[in-house]
This record gives C-alpha cells, sequence and structure tokens, in this order.
C-alpha cells in the first residue's frame, strides 16, 4: 500500500485487514483524517481535531496507532525539524518542503529518485528509507511579502 489518498472508509478498513491491522473505528479514522488533510499533522494537530468528533479518542490512542501505521509502512513519519514529527499517508518517495515563515510543510516531486529503496551503495549499505527535506520560504509567504 503506498498511497491512501482518495479513498472510501471501506477501502481504507480493507487495506488495513491486508496488513494485518484490526480496522478499529479510531484507526480508520486517523488514517482517513491523514488521507483528507494533507497538511502532514503532528500528532497534536490529529487528537486536536479528532477529539471534537471522538470524545473517548486519547492521544495515546492517536500516538500508538501512528506507530504501528509507520511500522507497516501505512504512513510516513517526518522529522523536518528536530522536536516535531509529523506524519504523512502518502508513502510513495517524494521530498517535503518547509516554510520556515508559516511553518507550512509541502509535498514537493522528486526529479529522479535520489535512491531507489533496496539498492545497495557503494559502500555495500542496504538503502531501506530515503528522505529529502527542503527549507525556505512558501510561494503564499513570498507573495504576502511583496505586497
Amino acid at each position: 500500500m503506498s498511497d491512501n489518498i482518495g479513498l472510501s472508509l471501506d477501502e481504507l478498513r480493507e487495506n488495513l485487514e491486508k496488513e494485518c491491522i484490526q480496522p478499529s473505528y479510531h484507526r480508520l479514522k486517523i488514517l482517513e483524517y491523514l488521507q483528507a488533510h494533507r497538511t502532514h499533522p503532528t500528532v497534536d494537530i490529529i487528537y486536536k481535531n479528532l477529539s471534537k468528533e471522538i470524545p473517548t479518542l486519547s492521544k495515546t490512542t492517536v500516538y500508538n496507532t501512528l506507530k504501528l501505521f509507520v511500522s507497516k509502512g501505512i504512513v510516513q513519519e517526518l522529522t523536518i525539524e528536530e522536536k516535531e514529527v509529523r506524519y504523512d499517508a502518502d508513502t510513495t518517495q517524494h521530498a517535503h518542503f518547509k516554510c520556515t515563515e508559516c511553518g507550512g510543510v509541502y509535498d514537493v516531486a522528486l526529479e529522479s529518485t535520489i535512491v531507489e529503496l533496496g539498492t545497495v551503495t557503494e559502500e555495500g549499505h542496504k538503502v531501506i528509507d530515503c528522505q529529502v527535506y527542503l527549507k525556505g520560504i512558501c510561494k503564499d509567504c513570498l507573495k504576502s511579502a511583496q505586497n
């Protein structure tokens, strides 16, 4: 499963079952939230937004669910800043851009694959993950600065 974007709850349920994950209501809603909100949210953001709809949801449940999803390759974990972990339901290989002005995180297409996953480097190391993080000023903040 590489990209959960645009899937219905039934399709998300099927995908979780294929990964041998019990598709509980909380897990489905967390995955649905990640699919619908392409903002690369933190645990706190997910909890804050879903707890309005699901009063029984705990921050620990959100954290544990995300940890499970990452371990199964359903979601990727982003650590662009040292003390800030964000999550992305799009597990296809792509880069991330963080705006130093507004703090937004955006997907950026890679012109070509920088390092193919599963390859062995010249030094004999096997690549299992490749993350590319870019920082700068997003197009919206640049427009605001010009006005």
